[in-house]
């Protein structure tokens, strides 16, 4: 996880959350080091981009501007749609009030771990027929 500046665009911060990364463990065979494909928006369509993440492997699924509509790639952002709007729920963290990057970063990780407990008591008392 990392932030930026409000004025960055994504493309330029994708990069370094690439590079950060850590190794992904697996239960059969060696740690993998990279995922393997990556969905992005249009946002992302740059040609360098592209080559960056095939020189390391990494099969970009970026849909091209003025060419893919826009519903192909809905399916996955919606989860991370629904995630920031999670997040945006929880008012310290709909505007930066913390002016420490570190301080921000714990505040997600609290809002984070109350909407995991919160999904998962919800989940128990729920009874389905």
């Amino acid at each position: 996880m990392g932030i930026s500046g409000a004025n960055l665009l994504d493309s330029q911060a994708l990069v370094p959350l690439m590079r950060g990364i850590p190794p992904i463990r697996s239960r059969y065979g060696p740690r993998r080091r990279r995922p393997a494909k990556l969905h992005a928006d249009k946002g992302y369509d740059f040609d360098h981009l592209r080559s960056w993440l095939r020189r390391r492997q990494i099969a970009p699924r970026i849909a091209r501007r003025g060419i893919e509509p826009t519903e192909r790639l809905g399916r996955h952002r919606w989860v991370i749609e629904r995630t920031m709007s999670w997040l945006n729920g929880c008012r310290r963290l709909h505007r930066r009030y913390e002016r420490k990057a570190e301080h921000f970063l714990a505040f997600v990780g609290i809002a984070s771990t109350l909407i995991c407990y919160r999904r998962s008591t919800d989940s128990r008392t729920t009874v389905t027929a």
